[in-house]
């Protein structure tokens, strides 16, 4: 048995599955956020550096000689700290000749040089034991040389981190609050569940009144609908639970008080003849009472049956031929000819066999039963045709038990396939528990085709035929 303890609440279930996805839509966005802020970031300091590195590009001349192409950088001193003035970081520069000797700034930047003249080259490098952000250009006017401006990264980077910090808290914020918001929602939502569940919990075993439904959440509310029709099929099944016990111990009294009385009767008499006819007396009605116990285990077939129903193929003429020597020795008794007619060898039905076998033995007990014809010879015949079915456009095996007995009227073929129903003729004959044409009408259901009751002989309305279609098949 589970533990209910250890199973997750559909509020938690809810939450992670909406809170999981959430998150990571937030983690990857903050990340999308933070990559994009950190590179325009980036970007605006950088253009900084270049343009500060194309200031200083554009005060290098030649020399006063103009000799040999020596350069020189047209700045003075307060010119230059001007130019390389920034009130938070410390900004470095070199001009190289085109062989990299140094023409004026600093020394040992060692910043890689950029190959092309039109394409700047950023890099980062430490220098006096500090980072720092480095661009290089190449100028070929005056005379081939280069640019290499230098400025640390330390409020650079500070910002950065600041801007990481001042974007993901906010979010983190909103992101608890979504949390505690859907949580609430969340739990509102449920609460007509919760209320159901309490409902159910506090009820008696027997109590199936219906529950009172919240229609507040069309989900919640079917599902107090489907509960209600759940009660309501429970209460039909006890209802007819009870009525079918009540029926079969009444069925179950009369032949075991017959058995007693007889008995009782038997041993109070010395007469041998008295008892010969009180023990025949016996006989019958355990025979009666041995009847109605094998058709309520039939019953009981018939809901294991319907659980574990397998259809297969099936060989009509085995299942009928055997059928007919399971009654012929009784038919013989009672003087009825009990025959078949259509039947032909190799033919298949999808059916269960042991659920055949009950349709035909009940159909030809039931016509054993109440099928005497007291004008002429009584006769029980099983038919086999084969039918066309217009609707599907496909071939049926229609499978019939015929006698010429006195018939029921249309209103009665619909009752007898009922539990507890006779026919007028087992009623006047005092015959049976009125299970027989319910049992068959069932088996019927389980194999997906139904019980169809009709007269044999339709102009004088007299006779029985049952009637059982089946779809015809290949040997398995």
């Amino acid at each position: 048995m589970i533990n209910n303890n250890i199973l997750p609440s559909l509020r938690s279930r809810l939450m992670k599955g909406l809170f999981i996805p959430l998150s990571i839509s937030w983690l990857i966005g903050a990340v999308i956020v933070i990559f994009i802020s950190s590179y325009f970031t980036e970007q605006a300091y950088d253009r900084a550096l270049l343009d500060d590195a194309y200031s200083v590009a554009s005060h290098v001349v030649l020399n006063a000689t103009g000799t040999n192409n020596q350069l020189e950088v047209n700045l003075s001193s307060n010119e230059m700290s001007t130019l390389l003035f920034d009130q938070s970081e410390i900004v470095f520069f070199q001009v190289l000749n085109d062989d990299g000797t140094l023409i004026a700034g600093h020394s040992n930047i060692n910043a890689p040089l950029t190959k092309s003249f039109d394409k700047p080259l950023f890099s980062d490098l430490i220098f006096q034991g500090r980072n720092f952000r480095a661009v290089s250009i190449h100028k070929e006017q005056p005379s081939n040389f280069y640019i290499v401006m230098a400025q640390t990264s330390d409020f650079r980077e500070s910002l950065i981190q600041r801007l990481v910090l001042f974007s993901i808290i906010p979010q983190i914020i909103i992101l608890v609050a979504l949390a505690l918001s859907l949580r609430k929602v969340i739990s509102n939502e449920l609460s007509p569940l919760i209320n159901l569940e309490r409902i159910l919990e506090s009820r008696e075993a027997l109590d199936l009144n219906p529950v009172k439904l919240d229609k507040r959440t069309k989900d919640v509310y079917n599902l107090g609908v489907a509960i209600n029709d759940l009660f309501i099929r429970i209460q039909d099944g006890i209802r007819m639970m009870r009525e079918f016990s009540g029926n079969v111990a009444h069925e179950l009294r009369t032949p075991l008080a017959g058995i007693r009385a007889q008995a009782e009767y038997g041993l109070l008499s010395h007469d041998p003849e008295t008892w010969k006819k009180q023990l025949n007396g016996i006989v019958k009605s355990e025979a009666r009472a041995s009847h109605l116990v094998d058709q309520i285990l039939a019953l009981s077939l018939a809901n294991e049956a319907q659980v574990s129903l397998k259809l297969e193929p099936v060989n009509i003429e085995e299942v009928i031929k055997e059928s007919i020597l399971k009654f012929l020795s009784r038919a013989d008794a009672l003087n009825v000819d009990l025959g078949a007619q259509g039947i032909e060898p190799d033919i298949y039905i999808l059916a269960q066999r042991d659920l055949l076998e009950g349709v035909l033995n009940n159909l030809i007990d039931n016509s054993l039963r109440y099928g005497k014809n007291n004008k002429h010879q009584s006769r029980i015949t099983i038919s086999l045709n084969k039918i066309f079915d217009t609707e599907i456009n496909s071939e049926k095996i229609e499978i019939s038990v015929i006698d010429n007995g006195p018939g029921i009227s249309k209103d009665q073929m619909y009752l007898v396939t009922k539990r507890r129903s006779q026919g007028q003729a087992g009623q006047l004959l005092g015959l049976g528990s009125g299970l027989g044409l319910a049992i068959v009408n069932e088996y019927a259901r389980i194999m997906g085709t139904e019980l169809q009751l009709s007269y044999a002989n339709e102009l004088a309305q007299v006779g029985l035929k049952a009637t059982i279609i089946f779809t015809p098949t290949q040997k398995g």
